[in-house]
């Protein structure tokens, strides 16, 4: 059956401009870092697509090393588009990124010119796309010039690989070098992509402040913490949990009692409010507008559905911030 997408699917989704650009982003973002690799069912990962377009998700995050194995989630993702979402292409954010170990030797890593225009030319050949929408230094080098990484970055704009660039994992200070060299070249950054949530709250010393005097918008990667802030640990760690399968994102012993009693205590919140913690948790990292996107991860297609069925109440009142605020303390 041919797909159809959802003649309603704007109408449940909050758009929001990226920093001073004139490119909107969903509120909420659908990432590919798991659960599109080979290691899971190709019409699992197509219906969570579905079910993201179908709702108004229109931005799309993956890079060169999703999957497993690396390199597999740009794969699937480019087969379901060749199945199913080519007509809606102009209607999609792709974001794709380089900067972690993608193939052996000393080109495969990190920042340099060889790395990123390489690593994009054989995303776009995975995806089957001719440009993506944004595409991201991933973390910082340590020994390339900052201005080699940029002017890469900017390079790809210029050939027409990308319409838009950003970095993600960089610290305020070198954050605002990397933006002030892109706008000195004529390409500025679009958005800055930091892993940001109730429990990693490093982006509210510098950062934040520091995207919003330079108009550059972000998205905040693991908002609920690798799956700590959802119901799933209320009574411990289950069995079959992620926390309880050796993972390298979420371990049992993250999950302290000390943590553990904050989950509860937040969950409470979430309870009265008339939400699920999870719904919570995404709502408090879009709090003050400062956040351009949450980006979700989803195994299901409920987790969608509860991730837009946030935007339904998504405000707090000074005195639940101020509750929530004691607990993270």
């Amino acid at each position: 059956m041919v797909y159809q997408a959802n003649s309603a699917r704007y109408e449940s989704m909050e758009y929001r401009r990226c920093g001073r650009s004139g490119l909107k982003l969903p509120a909420i973002s659908l990432g590919l870092w798991h659960n599109f690799g080979d290691t899971t069912l190709l019409d699992n990962s197509r219906q969570l697509l579905q079910r993201a377009f179908d709702s108004g998700i229109t931005h799309l995050d993956l890079a060169n090393n999703y999957g497993p194995p690396p390199g597999s989630a740009e794969e699937n993702f480019g087969r379901i588009l060749r199945e199913d979402f080519l007509p809606y292409r102009d209607e999609l954010i792709i974001s794709s990124k380089a900067g972690y170990t993608m193939w052996e030797g000393p080109y495969g890593d990190w920042g340099s010119r060889k790395y990123l225009i390489s690593s994009l030319d054989q995303s776009l050949k995975r995806m089957g796309l001719e440009y993506v929408d944004i595409f991201y230094h991933h973390r910082p080098d340590p020994e390339t010039p900052l201005e080699e990484t940029m002017r890469a970055l900017d390079t790809v704009v210029r050939q027409g690989k990308a319409l838009y660039v950003g970095v993600s994992n960089y610290p305020a200070e070198l954050a605002a070098q990397a933006i002030d060299i892109l706008n000195d070249l004529g390409t500025p950054c679009l958005i800055h992509q930091p892993r940001y949530s109730m429990f990693e709250r490093w982006v509210e010393g510098g950062l934040l402040d520091v995207l919003q005097e330079k108009g550059v918008g972000s998205i905040a990667f693991s908002p609920l913490a690798g799956g700590q802030l959802t119901d799933r640990y209320l009574d411990g760690i289950p069995a079959d949990s992620r926390a309880a399968s050796g993972s390298k994102f979420l371990n049992a012993d993250q999950l302290t009692e000390d943590k553990l009693s904050k989950v509860r205590k937040l969950n409470a919140i979430a309870q009265r409010r008339g939400q699920k913690l999870s719904q919570m948790a995404l709502a408090w990292v879009l709090r003050g507008d400062r956040v351009t996107s949450v980006l979700i991860g989803a195994s299901k297609i409920s987790q969608i559905d509860d991730a837009v069925g946030m935007l339904a109440n998504r405000h707090f009142t000074a005195a639940e911030l101020a509750e929530i605020e004691e607990i993270l303390v």
